[in-house]
């Protein structure tokens, strides 16, 4: 019987993370990724609830904490950078806005590829340009190497995913009227290990948050009914950013000084809702499939989890057809309680007014008041549903097939 063989496109999180486990159960792994090598840049993201089960079942636990930004709770600051309300990091790996487990997206991505080294093949600088699925097997057309066939493609890219049009090109993204920009400024004495976040009137969102080498991830987030914003050129860009947060307070002089000095990521914040996540030999995982936007907390559990669950099912469902089922009859409930986003949710923390600033800020002062900890309202509020499903009992070892 030949070596199932699989391409993967996509080296963020969900792509190497499928390509460690189906490598594990005795398949031949090739990842494509369009860019020269792995994306180093990124932001704070946690690991908590089911991913932090498929992480302990990776054996990277211990990797990824060795790798983790140091956070140690969410404060809500004022126009003069004092905290206004307070929330520790949380006691469990479920709950709260600051997990146990904080780690930079690229660190994450970095650990999980290295696990798949060397039983997977990478190849960088290079992406799909066609898929022919003919029923056994799928031939594919890249955009620099030669064509090749594969048993099965999964595409794990993100939100706005090109190879996705090429299996459904109706998928829609249902935008959320929010934009952010991404970047790193340097660390100053003024800044902590806390997650700092700064609400301004006129739907403005400031936050600077610590990472492990000695700099500072700063978020600039804005509500607008105005779309298309992500594809204006990158001039155009810095420009309405200056604009639309001049005078904001706080640190946002900083940060727009920071757009100057390096490269940075801007790009509107929607989801993804199909009806289904694969056609014939072809399948969709992670943000290309479902992404419930960076809001939702969720978006690392998702691809984790997503990765894990696809890959059992590939291994023990016996063919690709029933392992896709089966994949979405787990998946889907644990996804819809991730885009299930509370009622007003973006609009809720992004006030007009300076009004609907103090009051969100007194909201916050009590949820992070002592009798609210003792309650952990906090939590119950912030928490998103990390742990709701059940994870498949799938524990193949690396280099011996399941």
């Amino acid at each position: 019987m030949s070596t199932p063989t699989i391409l993967i496109s996509g080296a963020s999180v969900a792509g190497p993370a499928l390509a460690y486990w189906l490598n594990a159960a005795g398949w031949h792994t090739t990842v494509v990724e369009r860019f020269d090598g792995l994306r180093e840049t990124g932001q704070n993201i946690d690991i908590r609830g089911a991913s932090r089960e498929v992480v302990r079942r990776m054996g990277l636990e211990e990797a990824l904490f060795e790798a983790s930004t140091g956070e140690v709770g969410t404060e809500i600051v004022d126009g003069r950078g004092r905290a206004v309300a307070s929330f520790p990091q949380a006691a469990s790996d479920v709950d709260g806005g600051t997990a146990e487990l904080e780690i930079l997206r690229g660190e994450l991505s970095r650990v999980i590829y290295e696990s798949t080294l060397p039983g997977t093949e990478y190849l960088f600088g290079d992406q799909i340009t066609a898929l022919d699925d003919r029923g056994d097997r799928v031939e594919v057309t890249f955009r620099h190497g030669p064509p090749r066939t594969f048993d099965v493609v999964v595409v794990a890219e993100g939100l706005t995913s090109r190879t996705r049009s090429m299996i459904f090109p109706a998928a829609g993204i249902r935008h959320l009227g929010l934009y952010l920009a991404y970047l790193t400024i340097p660390r100053t004495g003024a800044d902590n290990d806390w997650w700092r976040w700064f609400h301004a009137p006129d739907r403005r969102q400031v936050t600077l948050r610590p990472d492990n080498f000695g700099t500072i991830r700063a978020t600039l987030a804005f509500m607008t009914n105005v779309r298309g914003l992500e594809d204006l050129r990158r001039e155009d860009q810095t420009a309405l950013l200056r604009r639309t947060f001049a005078g904001a307070g706080w640190e946002t002089g900083r940060v727009l000084d920071g757009l100057d000095r390096a490269p940075y990521y801007f790009d509107a914040v929607g989801q993804v809702r199909l009806p289904r996540w694969s056609a014939g030999r072809v399948a969709l995982v992670g943000d290309a499939a479902y992404c419930a936007a960076p809001l939702s907390g969720m978006g690392t559990s998702l691809a984790l989890v997503g990765a894990y669950v696809l890959a059992a099912e590939l291994a023990t469902a016996g063919d690709h057809t029933r392992a896709f089922e089966r994949f979405e009859k787990r998946m889907r409930p644990y996804v819809a309680g991730a885009q299930h986003l509370p009622a007003g949710v973006p609009g809720v923390a992004y006030p007009v007014h300076r009004a609907g600033v103090t009051t969100l800020r007194t909201l916050a002062k009590l949820a992070g008041s002592a009798p609210a900890r003792r309650l952990a309202l906090a939590d119950r509020l912030s928490s998103p549903p990390a742990d709701k499903i059940t994870l498949p009992d799938f524990h193949p070892t690396p280099g011996v097939a399941a």
